[in-house]
């Protein structure tokens, strides 16, 4: 905080709230409204589907589902960029009819939605052990069906657990560097996220404004926990 006012709230904050600083903004907040519910929906499933089912492959998912909490966030991007890069088979396939994804908005949220990917299910699997499946299964005896269960019965006991879950997605999405570095392409005011913005201000020797960029993404940070 001190160094972001060091040079005056104006100059710090100029930059900031330029075109660029803005996008770099709205850019971070979007990736965070897709990735956030799509692992959220998927995380819950996973959960239900660890836990409540019995099949042969439920180990394998389970230790899948602690993949991005192995390997470094630039694999992760590299990865995704030699699998979806634009002179890849899969890539190629998607450019051809009109879809960019890496060096564009979908490259970063599957970067996101991928390192991001074990926080609510790692959150929602121990407490569905721990309430058991009695009431579900009452539920079914008295006539309910699945998604009736789901909804009354299954979501209200697990629903602390799918907050904290959220919560720590979106926080680690806003903050996500390495991966979204790799995949993005660094366009600024097209493909710079504000993790990539405060880089990019320290590169061009503005301290000012890279604090006071750090600064806004703590506060939303802050915000969101």
């Amino acid at each position: 905080i001190y160094r972001t006012f060091e040079a005056g709230f104006i100059e710090s904050f100029e930059v900031v709230f330029s075109e660029n600083g803005i996008e770099a903004l709205k850019l971070t907040l979007l990736t965070v409204a897709i990735a956030v519910p799509a692992n959220t929906i998927f995380g819950v499933l996973a959960a239900i589907v660890i836990v409540r089912q019995r099949w042969h492959g439920r180990a394998l998912l389970n230790t899948l589902l602690d993949v991005p909490f192995a390997i470094s966030p630039v694999v992760i991007g590299l990865s995704l960029l030699l699998f979806y890069g634009p002179r890849e088979p899969v890539g190629e396939f998607f450019l051809d009819n009109g879809i960019r994804i890496i060096f564009s908005t979908p490259g970063i949220v599957l970067a996101c939605i991928f390192v991001s990917l074990p926080f609510v299910v790692r959150e929602v699997i121990p407490v569905l052990r721990e309430v058991g499946d009695d009431q579900e299964q009452a539920a079914s005896t008295l006539g309910a069906n699945w998604w009736q269960t789901f909804w009354r019965v299954t979501l209200p006991s697990i629903r602390w657990a799918v907050t904290y879950g959220v919560v720590i997605s979106a926080a680690r999405v806003l903050g996500e560097f390495g991966a979204v570095y790799v995949v993005s392409g660094r366009i600024s005011g097209q493909t710079e996220t504000l993790p990539l913005f405060v880089r990019d201000q320290f590169e061009v020797l503005n301290e000012g404004s890279g604090y006071a960029a750090a600064l806004l993404l703590a506060a939303v940070a802050l915000v969101v926990l």
